[in-house]
């Protein structure tokens, strides 16, 4: 066990060197830092990513959606180039539940404020453009509508912020379709794709394999699960139990990858 633990951990500090060495995430950097990559490097796009602290079944850490944006974040900036990451926000609208314990929730109002106040704040540092998204289904709307209000009141000011819903909504989607059609089961909340994706990113230290059970049945296409419908109730909607660090890294692929090509499409316009 203190193997497996130390591995994980030597994982996770592993990553964290490794942003911190490519200077894209301003917590890692000092103030003359991000002025020297705003105003001489041309790194003039920030990337805010909103995490969440939310239960994801009894094997999967609780701040699985700030890990993963962090990495994705990273990820992302490093690949466009002109980019640095704002520290992931750790909260979104998801609901709490005393039954499975941890979750953090902020009403969709005060989660939008807290956006728009980051997105000032970075304005105000120089940055020209500023993306928003989102790890969470919860909060996308808000992420989307914000984008628009606040372009509108920098636009005359020579910046602009853009909302990124390719990150999540059209990333999983493919990947769901791809799981589908090579006969994996349905999953949803706490599914294949987060499971596997947290394998990948942070192994051991994210994931408790032996506790990794199916869940509940993954409603119709559109719904949302009924929870007094739900039999299991151990957080889970579908089964995770196929998932795999090579399943996460696709994910982690595709994500990224949609995201760039999104970003480059919104700078060019």
């Amino acid at each position: 066990m203190r193997t497996i633990a130390l591995t994980g951990f030597a994982m996770l500090l592993s990553s964290w060197v490794s942003a911190a060495g490519a200077t894209v995430e301003i917590e890692m950097m000092t103030h003359p830092e991000v002025y020297r990559a705003i105003h001489q490097e041309g790194k003039t796009v920030a990337l805010v990513y909103n995490g969440g602290t939310e239960q994801r079944g009894p094997h999967a850490v609780l701040g699985g959606h700030t890990l993963m944006g962090r990495r994705t974040a990273a990820a992302i900036a490093e690949k466009l180039g002109n980019a640095l990451v704002a520290p992931v926000l750790p909260f979104s609208p998801t609901g709490v539940d005393p039954l499975l314990p941890g979750s953090v929730s902020l009403p969709p109002e005060l989660f939008t404020e807290v956006n728009a106040a980051v997105v000032d704040s970075l304005v105000t540092d120089g940055f020209k453009t500023v993306v928003l998204m989102g790890d969470h289904g919860g909060g996308q709307k808000e992420l989307g509508e914000l984008a628009t209000r606040l372009d509108a009141k920098y636009a005359p000011k020579g910046a602009h912020v853009y909302f990124c819903g390719d990150v999540y909504k059209k990333a999983n989607a493919e990947f769901d379709e791809w799981l589908k059609k090579e006969g994996y089961p349905a999953s949803a909340h706490g599914g294949i794709p987060d499971t596997s994706l947290m394998m990948y990113l942070g192994g051991d230290a994210w994931i408790r394999k032996d506790q990794i059970v199916a869940g509940d049945p993954v409603p119709p296409p559109g719904e949302r699960p009924d929870p007094s419908q739900m039999k299991v109730n151990n957080g889970v909607v579908g089964d995770p139990r196929p998932s795999t660090p090579e399943l996460g890294k696709r994910l982690f692929d595709m994500k990224v990858d949609a995201a760039v090509k999104q970003i480059r499409a919104l700078l060019g316009s």
